[in-house]
């Protein structure tokens, strides 16, 4: 059994942030940790004391976590970034928010004594006889300490406090993960004299500094009076601050506005989700159709809120089984025979709609930025201002070097309307050409989509219905959206800057428009679109025959042989340039060590040559990968750097190291967290390594003398981010999905269990006998099933949950 934590977080903006530069200004952006650790960066805003990021994440953590901490920073050209305020969030505080917290909350000052981290490894035991009792501690190391010197180190020792007495270990200079290996002994005569309250002992770890007071790293407490009963407490305990209360500043460091949720399941073995994962199977082989299909109960069943998020796990678990075309078909057809006026087929936000777009972003991200990256690109590089909008065009900000003088309104519009016209251009030149990348699935969906649309809306006046239909989903919510934020579909690392933003959103105006079939150009408010009518209405024209390729294709076959994964082994899940550490660089300068190299990453391997069109390129298979972490920066004096550990088949040694530096933290989480994902299942991971360096005969991290010694620090294996190359976990997709079944299990019981008179229809034969409906007696049964389902998960967890109780130790510092 597993559990599974997933936290989601929105930094939306910013308000009233005091000024930090000389010209009365700040130049905001903010930085996230988890328990200590960076996981995400926002673009910086610049000289705005009201800034707006709309920066997401999602990050699976599977053990866990304590504590979500936001810092607003004001970036400085030269020397370093100063600190606005921070807030931090425990998970305490977030799990009591079912629906999450979506508020303002006051920025406070940063106290260096709250800010600790790290664990430190205790053996604590009383001895007893009938003269005296000793309390011996075993102070044996820490590790994940946090830095306290310029060096990126510390020098740790430890100081314990107990029945008036004080004790220290020795010092462990320039480390964050010292190794003492002392005991401790305190004499416990009188402590039963004391009030009960200083019955403890706390051992505090402190950063020793010649010059100056010494820095606080954290400390641990435990009450005496357990360890007169227990015959020893060991483990590894998490170090924590000394709790001062922080004081509210009524607001003077500004406010942050930010969105977070938690969802944590417990996963339970596979074995419990086979009869929901076999139910949902045989409604999707099976003949129902209509109203008394189990889709069409999962349907009803699902609230608008849920919508998405159950979409999102069905179509993985149909992807998983094989299933996901079929499925999309069943759930488009209903649509389909539900919907009289085709001018609203697939407008609203159904379970169909929301199933298809989620599925084409799952299966064809690979296939969106082989078609937009290259353009979107170019857009982000060349920054020009373009504005077709006569209310909103700004001389100044047009305003260029020239001889020629300033620049007129015509003339903005006239060169603003070739740029976008260039631009659209070669969109939908990419897009029409497209044809044969376009997954095959998507493909099969949208040959069967046209199908069923064609069959329900008949005729000559409706020929278009079925373009449309495709395009909806193509063009309205998948290329457009794409376009107006790159960032969200992982085109881009930042949102675009206003300047760019415009020419983006005009563009996607121009896209959708086309997605149309251009059907309202001429009749909407944005008259001033007009001068791109021309382009849109000859793309409208070669979309048909797009369209007409994109589904004639017998990939049938191929579909039900594709492999259950979300690509193909060979697609490329993340490419681009790093810098490679040379191997055994050990006397060089440190710039000189590290070479620029293309990079690119698939479900198979990890390769790398001097340039994206090099012939020669050099791999690391990847289920040879035992573990993907960050270097600490103090390793080679470099920040943003990762460490790649392989092993050979044969290899019974520590592996092979690979350093790569990546160039801001936002690109190093995405790189380690697409690693990861893709050794995930490797049979060889390793739970420790080492976060420094081996150099000069030692590991800069732990002080270690042995190349070969286990490591000092724990591995993050299935820490990720969420995006589309998650991989698929039919447990967990089904245990989200149970979560949604849950809470409306009591509606499915009484709207159709309970009240059968209100489920099925009755009617009278000739003879005066009444029967059920076939198609009401259908729905009874799948409910009955699906609500047997239910139930038999839901006992499985109350059970799994008393074991835990029962199971689980009382000890509330141990880690």
């Amino acid at each position: 059994m597993a559990r599974n934590t997933a936290l989601y977080f929105r930094l939306v903006e910013g308000k009233n942030l005091p000024a930090k530069d000389v010209s009365g200004s700040s130049d905001p952006y903010c930085i996230v940790k988890v328990d200590n650790e960076v996981v995400a960066r926002t673009a910086t805003v610049w000289r705005d004391l009201n800034p707006f990021w709309g920066e997401e994440f999602t990050l699976h953590l599977p053990l866990g976590f304590h504590t979500l901490s936001f810092y607003v920073m004001d970036e400085d050209t030269i020397g370093h970034d100063d600190v606005i305020g921070k807030i931090s969030l425990t998970k305490e505080q977030i799990a009591s928010q079912p629906r999450g917290i979506d508020s303002w909350i006051n920025l406070n000052q940063v106290d260096p004594d709250e800010e600790v981290q790290g664990e430190i490894y205790l053996e604590l035991h009383i001895m007893q006889d009938q003269h005296k009792s000793n309390l011996h501690c075993h102070v044996l190391e820490a590790r994940d300490l946090a830095p306290r010197d310029i060096s990126g180190t510390s020098d740790p020792f430890v100081r314990i406090f107990c029945n008036n007495q004080t004790l220290e270990t020795s010092v462990i200079k320039r480390t964050r993960f010292p190794r003492w290996n002392e005991v401790l002994e305190f004499d416990l005569r009188g402590i039963d004299d004391m009030d009960p309250a200083d019955q403890v002992i706390s051992i505090e770890v402190w950063d020793w500094d010649m010059v100056g007071k010494n820095d606080f790293l954290g400390r641990v407490c435990f009450p005496l009076e357990p360890l007169h009963r227990n015959p020893a407490v060991t483990g590894w305990f998490r170090l924590l601050p000394f709790g001062n209360m922080e004081e509210e500043n009524g607001g003077k460091l500004g406010s942050l506005r930010v969105k977070v949720n938690l969802s944590e399941e417990r996963i339970l073995p596979s074995v419990y989700y086979q009869t929901l994962i076999q139910l949902l199977v045989e409604s999707v082989r099976s003949n129902d159709q209509g109203d008394c299909s189990l889709i069409a109960l999962l349907e009803e069943m699902c609230s608008a809120e849920s919508r998405q998020e159950v979409a999102v796990k069905l179509v993985k678990i149909f992807l998983g089984q094989g299933l996901a075309v079929p499925f999309l078909d069943k759930l488009n057809m209903r649509e389909v025979n539900h919907t009289n006026d085709p001018n609203t087929l697939f407008r609203s936000n159904s379970l169909a709609s929301k199933s298809m777009e989620q599925y084409m972003k799952i299966v064809g991200m690979p296939y969106l930025h082989e078609v937009l990256r290259p353009i979107i690109s170019r857009i982000f590089e060349e920054k020009r201002y373009v504005e077709l909008d006569p209310c909103k065009i700004d001389l100044n900000r047009s305003r260029r070097i020239s001889f020629k003088g300033s620049v007129s309104e015509q003339q903005i519009r006239e060169s603003s309307v070739e740029s976008l016209r260039g631009y659209l251009s070669d969109i939908i030149d990419s897009i029409l050409g497209s044809v044969e990348q376009c997954p095959p699935g998507m493909r099969l969906c949208f040959k069967q989509l046209h199908k069923r649309v064609e069959e329900r809306f008949p005729g000559p006046t409706n020929q278009d219905v079925k373009y449309a239909a495709i395009s909806g989903f193509l063009f309205l919510r998948f290329f457009a959206p794409a376009i107006l934020t790159p960032k969200l579909f992982h085109l881009r690392e930042h949102h675009a800057d206003p300047r760019t933003a415009r020419t983006l959103l005009l563009l996607a105006k121009a896209v959708q428009s086309i997605g149309n079939l251009g059907q309202q150009l001429g009749y909407g408010k944005e008259q001033w679109m007009s001068p791109l009518h021309p382009l849109i209405q000859q793309s409208v024209a070669r979309l048909r025959d797009f369209l007409d390729r994109l589904i004639d294709t017998d990939c049938d076959a191929e579909c039900a042989q594709m492999s259950r994964t979300l690509f193909h082994p060979s697609v490329t899940i993340k490419e681009g340039f790093l810098h490679k550490r040379k191997a055994e660089a050990v006397n060089l300068v440190t710039r000189f060590t590290f070479k620029k190299r293309y990079f690119w990453l698939s479900s198979q391997t990890f390769s790398y040559s001097k340039s994206p069109d090099w012939q020669v390129r050099s791999s690391i298979p990847v289920h040879r990968i035992c573990a993907v972490e960050r270097v600490d920066e103090n390793a080679f004096q470099q920040p943003n750097m990762m460490q790649i550990i392989t092993q050979d088949n044969e290899s019974q040694g520590g592996g092979h190291i690979m350093y790569i530096q990546c160039k801001n933290v936002n690109e190093l989480n995405q790189w380690l967290s697409a690693l990861r994902k893709v050794s995930l299942s490797n049979q060889r991971l390793l739970p420790t390594y080492h976060p420094g360096a081996y150099r000069n005969a030692h590991w800069t991290c732990c002080l270690q003398h042995d190349r070969t010694v286990r490591g000092c620090s724990r591995t993050h294996l299935a820490v990720t981010l969420g995006d589309w190359s998650d991989p698929l976990d039919p447990d967990a997709e089904a245990q989200v999905l149970y979560r949604h079944l849950l809470m409306a299990k009591d509606m499915l019981r009484t709207k159709y269990l309970e009240g059968t008179e209100s489920a099925t229809s009755v009617k009278q034969d000739a003879r005066g006998h009444t029967e059920k409906t076939r198609e009401g007696a259908i729905v009874s049964s799948q409910a009955r099933c699906l609500l047997s389902a239910i139930e038999e998960l839901e006992r499985a967890h109350q059970a799994f949950e008393k074991r835990e109780r029962e199971e689980t130790p009382n000890h509330s510092h141990c880690i």
